[in-house]
């Protein structure tokens, strides 16, 4: 059974309207216009989504600034878990609610990451989210360092874990999506790496995301051969311009695809779900009107 998740809070802010720049990027509208948060999620509720994902992704230094976050990311945490359970709370039919732990010093930059500084910054995003999600979901990682990490400061908490990894598409694409080179973490860690650590992290979920939809599908037949049935497997993939990848993630506002219209990225989700993935929907530049053309070609069709 296929579920479905939702799109990119940040692009789906931008269209709304809602306040937007960087560094904040979609942490401004958390700080500024919670209302727009609310709504971006119910869109996606309405569009089909099974699970959304808390708009926390932001809710670090790198986005808001040391200062603000020591005075105010326990509170920012806080209400972007109520701001998703709000939304989830009158769909007719279950939502699930995802607790997004992020990659901490900055996408894209697993050679930034600092597991001891990375403790005190989870535990204040775990401790806001805590009383409004049913899964936590670690996405975005760039390498099994920060999975680990994700792991520790979680604890004893019994919540099912996904954990999402981001894949290196600066190079190789074509080469990578017909199979002649593999699929690597920006960490250069191969795929089994990650399926390995997800594992030994008694991670329900395995998923590939924010990277080009071309390289998705080799990840994912990749941690099915290594996995075997032990974990789910998902993808949720951006809409980004492949030059966006040459410079610093978060860098700027990036050009999106023009041919990952609704109908061109479900043509991309149905061979992830032909490869053995069971979780699928969108980051960044993936809307509503994505994830409605999901769920309404694949939750029935695909079991």
């Amino acid at each position: 059974m296929i579920r479905i998740l939702d799109g990119g809070m940040g692009r789906e802010l931008l269209r709304m309207g809602a306040p937007f720049k960087q560094p904040e990027w979609s942490a401004l509208a958390l700080i500024e216009a919670p209302r727009y948060v609310r709504a971006a999620h119910e869109a996606f509720v309405r569009a089909g989504a099974d699970v959304v994902t808390t708009n926390s992704y932001a809710v670090v230094p790198f986005h808001i600034g040391e200062e603000r976050f020591a005075l105010h990311g326990l509170e920012l945490a806080d209400r972007a878990g109520r701001l998703a359970r709000e939304a989830v709370a009158n769909s007719v039919r279950p939502v699930q609610v995802a607790g997004s732990l992020p990659p901490l010093f900055g996408s894209y930059r697993p050679d930034l990451f600092d597991a001891g500084r990375a403790a005190p910054l989870l535990d204040t995003l775990i401790r806001g989210l805590a009383p409004y999600v049913d899964l936590w979901l670690g996405e975005t990682l760039g390498s099994t360092a920060e999975a680990r990490a994700i792991r520790t400061a979680l604890g004893d908490d019994a919540r099912p874990l996904w954990l999402s990894f981001t894949l290196d598409d600066t190079e190789d694409v074509p080469a990578i999506a017909a199979g002649h080179a593999p699929a690597r973490l920006r960490s250069g860690e191969n795929v089994s790496a990650a399926v390995d650590t997800a594992r030994a992290l008694n991670a329900q979920a395995l998923l590939f995301n924010c990277s080009q939809a071309e390289i998705m599908k080799a990840a994912v037949l990749e941690a099915r051969e290594h996995a075997g049935a032990a974990l789910e497997l998902g993808v949720y993939a951006n809409a980004f311009e492949p030059e966006r990848q040459r410079g610093a993630a978060n860098a700027g506002l990036s050009a999106l695809r023009g041919d990952l219209e609704p109908d061109g990225y479900l043509a991309f989700a149905r061979e992830w779900a032909a490869a053995g993935a069971s979780l699928i929907g969108g980051c960044c530049g993936i809307g509503p009107e994505h994830i409605q053309r999901l769920a309404e070609a694949l939750r029935e069709t695909v079991q």
